[in-house]
């Protein structure tokens, strides 16, 4: 009787994890997503209000700095070597929608795009795994209590 092919989904996984745990992921998304909602309420509110007035700089601003959010959101996922520049100019830009951009996306993107900014600056390449740390502590605490 033939045997079934081994399902590639944990293989996949593994690897999706592997390549995760390399970079600062939870940073990147979180500014990439920002960036995407601010931009979102600017063209929602657009399209809903009648006449709309936007003074030249600030209207091109409003949109502006979200994309720059968006692409440092996505830099710092596939080029974490420079993270730290990325998530200096995402904060910044984070920063500049609260003026340009409805309050920072209703404030939404606003925060979203400052926690993403701050776990990017933050994150360590070379530091071992909360859950891997917390388990080998318990491990030799119970060894040598």
């Amino acid at each position: 009787m033939p045997t079934a092919p081994p399902d590639p989904a944990p293989k996949r996984r593994s690897r999706f994890a592997t390549w995760r745990g390399t970079r600062p992921f939870l940073g990147g998304l979180l500014l990439t997503l920002a960036g995407v909602e601010i931009m979102l309420t600017m063209k929602v509110l657009e399209s809903s209000l009648q006449v709309i007035l936007k003074a030249g700089a600030l209207g091109i601003a409003g949109y502006l700095l979200p994309a720059v959010m968006t692409l440092c959101g996505l830099l710092i996922l596939f080029n974490p070597a420079q993270r730290i520049f990325y998530s200096i100019i995402g904060l910044l830009a984070t920063l500049g929608s609260w003026v340009t951009s409805n309050l920072g996306g209703f404030v939404v993107g606003l925060i979203l795009g400052l926690l993403g900014s701050t776990l990017a600056f933050g994150w360590l390449p070379d530091q071992e795994p909360r859950r891997k740390l917390l388990r080998r502590r318990r491990r030799e605490a119970a060894s040598a209590g």
